[in-house]
């Protein structure tokens, strides 16, 4: 996927926490932006009957706009709730295990800085590959870093579709847009921001 043909190139990851309905509402609002390819639920420390109602209400949204529905690090709840796929960090389960319980189903892999992860992913079968932590991130503290350059050398080693992550903001990420990525993870930004609401935060992110 072409990031200068394709205007939704956001991929959007939710907070780790989701206290009220007012984030449905949110989420809806960010979603009709038309800017939205993937929704990622990356809950921490929730209970399952807690996620699995997040779960629900988030993959009835994502339904109506179109927006591929992502679960994180957990194959197995991805096919209980019905998701589009999965996305798996280093100390996840096997992409090999995860193909064999999501079968066609979408599976992204978190490469951080790493060229050897990057084909390693490639050659397991996995459907993009995640590189960053490009800045500093609010989401995660202690994120390995990466350098700008490593977009242009995952290019040359893979032809899977690249999504950057880390601390994207309207003030940073047109240095990423320059390398020409397929996709920009953001969430910290649209969720955590003083001072724009979640949809205009989204709104600022533009081509």
């Amino acid at each position: 996927m072409n990031l200068k043909r394709n205007k939704k190139f956001i991929y959007l990851l939710s907070p780790s926490n989701i206290k009220n309905n007012k984030f449905f509402l949110d989420l809806v609002e960010v979603l009709s932006t038309n800017k939205i390819s993937f929704f990622q639920l990356r809950l921490k420390g929730e209970s399952y009957k807690k996620s699995l109602s997040i779960a629900k209400k988030a993959k009835r949204i994502c339904k109506k706009f179109k927006v591929k529905f992502i679960i994180n690090d957990n194959p197995y709840f991805a096919k209980q709730i019905g998701a589009d796929g999965c996305h798996l960090g280093q100390k996840d389960m096997s992409l090999q295990k995860a193909r064999k319980i999501l079968k066609k189903k979408i599976i992204g892999v978190s490469c951080h800085n790493s060229i050897k992860l990057v084909k390693k992913a490639t050659k397991d079968g996995a459907d993009y590959v995640a590189l960053g932590s490009f800045f500093k991130s609010k989401t995660k503290q202690n994120a390995i870093r990466s350098k700008i350059q490593i977009i242009n050398k995952a290019k040359k080693v893979s032809k899977l579709p690249i999504v950057c992550i880390g601390g994207i903001t309207d003030k940073n990420y047109k240095k990423l847009i320059l390398h020409k990525p397929n996709f920009l993870a953001i969430s910290s930004y649209i969720w955590s921001n003083s001072k724009l609401k979640p949809k205009e935060a989204a709104k600022k992110i533009d081509l």
